[in-house]
Parts: structure tokens; sequence; C-alpha cells
């Protein structure tokens, strides 16, 4: 049954489309963020100041390019592993600044338990299609 389900789908899926929508879907929240804070610079400067980070306006620009910048890269195929080894490892270091659910109270930790290991998530993903488009560039 296996053997035969294979060449049907391969025959009628367009999995370049199905692929570029995938990647388009991994990298929209960071697309979705670098623009909201591109339209709301105060606000992106004062997200910077809520975790501490500093000096916030140069720090809240340097995340407006690596968001909108590394997912260009991965959609565009250009240095797709480059954009998303940057985009892990960005992701993998906000997590534990943005979710550290082990700070939070018992009675509130189960939505920013949630938050970390979707984040944690999402790097893993990025990493793979980093180690993918790195092992199909050979």
């Amino acid at each position: 049954m296996r053997n035969a389900l294979i060449p049907a789908l391969t025959s009628r899926v367009p999995f370049p489309a199905v692929r570029w929508l995938a990647l388009l879907a991994l990298c929209s929240a960071y697309i979705q963020g670098g623009l909201v804070k591109l339209l709301d610079f105060p606000g992106a400067i004062a997200e910077m100041q809520h975790f501490g980070l500093s000096p916030a306006a140069p720090m809240a620009a340097a995340v407006i390019v690596l968001e909108l910048g590394a997912s260009l890269m991965i959609l565009s195929g250009r240095l797709r592993w480059l954009g998303a080894l940057a985009l892990a490892l960005f992701t993998f270091s906000a997590t534990f600044m943005a979710n550290a659910f082990w700070q939070v109270p018992v009675a509130d930790r189960g939505m920013v338990m949630n938050g970390f290991f979707e984040h944690l998530g999402l790097a893993g993903a990025l990493v793979y299609v980093a180690c993918n488009d790195l092992r199909n560039s050979k």
C-alpha cells in the first residue's frame, strides 16, 4: 500500500510550491514581528527596554534586520542555511529571556512554558532547514 501511495502523491503534489509555503509558514512569525517593529519603532524600543537590552534603539534595529533579512534569505534560497541558523540562534536565545517559565509562579506557568517549548520547536525546525540546505548544496 505504502509503495503505491508514494508515486500517486509525488505525481500530483507540487512539491516546490508546498515546500516554499512551508518555509513561509516557518518564517511568518519573524516576518510579522519584523514588520510590526518596523512600523512601530518606539514600541520596538520599549520591547528591548522591557527585556533589559541596551542600547535599546540599535538593538531594535538589529532585531528588525535579523527577522526580515534572515526570513528573506530562507525564502529566496540565497544562503538559506545561514538565515535559518541565525533565526534559530536568535529564537533559542530569546526564548530563555522571554519565556523563563521556571521564574514564573506555578499558577501562571502554563502559558509561559508552552511558549518556551513552542520556540524551542521553531529553533529546531530552523536548524533542520539549515542542515537540509547544506546537505543539498553538496
